[in-house]
C-alpha cells in the first residue's frame, strides 16, 4: 500500500457555522481549530491546507471555566514601558468579543505560515448575523457532540 498524500486538486473545502452560545471557549476552540486544520477528514495530509472555512456566530454569548473571565491578557505597544492589560471578561463585555475565540483558536494551531493561513478561513460574530448566506454553510451543532461542552 501507498501512502495517500493529498494534491490542490484533491482538495474539498465546506462551509460550517457553529453557534457559540452556551458553549465552553476551549472545547469550541479545539473543535474549530480541528476543522480549519482538516484533521477530521480521512484524506488530513499535514502540509496541505484542507481544512474547511468556519463560521462561528454569537461570540459574546461564549462562557468561561473557573476563574477565567478575572484572568489578565496583555499586550505590548511596542514603546518604552507599552505594557496593557485587560481581563477576559472586560473583552466580552467591550466592543470586540469576537476576540477571545480568535485568540483561542489561533494559540490551537501551530505556529506557522500554514496556520496562518488557516486562520483566514475563520470568522467570528459577536452576533447571531453573519452575511455569509451565500456560501451555503452546514450547521455543526457542537452542542450535541458533548455534554461537557455546553455550561449552564
Amino acid at each position: 500500500m501507498k501512502t495517500f498524500s493529498a494534491t490542490p486538486a484533491d482538495i474539498e473545502k465546506k462551509w460550517i457555522v457553529i453557534d457559540a452560545e452556551g458553549v465552553v471557549l476551549g472545547r469550541l476552540a479545539s473543535i474549530v481549530a480541528n476543522r480549519l486544520r482538516g484533521k477530521h477528514k480521512p484524506t488530513f495530509t499535514p502540509h496541505m491546507d484542507m481544512g474547511d472555512n468556519v463560521i462561528v456566530i454569537n461570540a459574546d454569548k461564549i462562557q468561561l471555566t473557573g476563574k477565567k473571565r478575572e484572568k489578565p491578557n496583555y499586550w505590548h505597544t511596542g514603546h518604552p514601558g507599552g505594557i496593557k492589560s485587560r481581563t477576559t471578561g472586560q473583552i466580552l463585555e467591550g466592543a470586540h468579543p469576537e476576540r477571545v475565540v480568535t485568540q483561542a483558536v489561533k494559540r490551537m494551531l501551530q505556529g506557522n505560515r500554514l496556520s496562518r493561513k488557516q486562520m483566514t478561513h475563520l470568522r467570528v460574530f459577536a452576533g447571531a448575523e453573519h452575511g455569509m448566506e451565500a456560501q451555503k454553510p452546514e450547521v455543526l451543532d457542537v452542542k450535541s457532540m458533548n455534554k461537557k461542552n455546553t455550561r449552564v
